[in-house]
């Protein structure tokens, strides 16, 4: 029996034409069935399609005082960032006519905390592919699929899943770190816009050195360095994907931002900083592109 999952949207949520009301903005897709690589199949009957969940549902607050790098909170700031990060979004969202925003990178890059900011300022709703795998699949962690059946089985339930939300609107995706090895993934989300979260492989470790590793199956490995083990892994993932992500329609690179900004270090950089350098980035691309002139064919 395959799992069958639809994106049932509540009320508030996203119109299928992409010109609905705003929907909520953070959501995992319920699903039951045993494991197998499920279908998420969009608007099916309301009796298989089950409501759109808040994971975590807390409101996404980029605007509120940030952390500075001399250490201290600094209202202002945070202000400025707020008003520059509503105009660079009102600047792209009728160019953007309801396009879905994909975000790639490797893991541990940003994506979800960039996804959550980018969903809230253009009044989209956000997903974490990952986090549907994991509800359609009915396992707890994208590590335990790994673990129970197989990475295979793992990229093909994350490619039904990205079919699957290719066919709607008004969506940020934040991808798994490997979803671009795929080809059929690359058609799914050229339906939308991509946007690549290019960090130094140094400052990936770092993060995922303090975090840990259990998570992350191609990382979880037994070391008595988990930065070295870390920064190696990635620098084999970052080799092979790297043609792979050069796909993406944006690259957003925090090393060149954070010398645009007169950073020393890419950690100085707030995710408020990335979304708008992001936005930016979009309707530079849409202008390069003439894409403002009409929306996409199958819109």
């Amino acid at each position: 029996m395959e799992a069958a999952a639809g994106l049932a949207m509540q009320s508030r949520t996203v119109g299928a034409a992409g010109t609905g009301p705003r929907g909520r903005r953070s959501g995992a897709l319920g699903g039951d069935g045993p494991a197998r690589a499920a279908s998420l199949r969009v608007g099916g009957p309301a009796a298989a399609a089950p409501a759109l969940r808040a994971r975590g549902a807390r409101p996404v607050a980029p605007l509120c005082c940030v952390q500075t790098s001399r250490g201290h909170q600094s209202l202002h700031n945070s202000v400025d960032e707020a008003l520059l990060l509503k105009r660079k979004a009102e600047e792209v969202q009728f160019e953007l006519n309801g396009r879905c925003i994909y975000l790639v990178g490797m893991m541990g890059s940003g994506k979800s905390t960039v996804g959550k900011i980018l969903a809230e300022v253009l009044g989209y709703s956000y997903f974490d592919s990952d986090s549907l795998v994991e509800q359609a699949v009915g396992m707890p962690s994208v590590a335990q699929i790994f673990k129970v059946h197989s990475e295979a089985f793992f990229r093909d339930s994350e490619s039904s899943v990205l079919r699957d939300l290719s066919s709607m609107h008004r969506l940020v995706v934040a991808t798994g770190g490997g979803a671009v090895i795929r080809p059929v993934n690359w058609r799914y989300m050229k339906k939308g816009l991509s946007i690549m979260l290019d960090v130094p492989l140094d400052a990936l470790a770092k993060r995922i050195a303090q975090v840990g590793t259990a998570s992350r199956p191609l990382l979880d490995q037994p070391s008595a360095d988990p930065y070295t083990a870390a920064f190696t892994k990635l620098s084999v993932l970052a080799e092979q994907r790297g043609d792979a992500y050069a796909n993406a329609d944006v690259r957003v690179s925090l090393e060149e931002l954070a010398a645009k900004k007169g950073h020393d270090d890419v950690s100085q950089l707030t995710p408020t900083d990335i979304a708008v350098e992001a936005l930016q980035k979009i309707k530079n691309f849409i202008t390069e592109h003439s894409m403002a002139s009409g929306p996409f064919d199958d819109l």
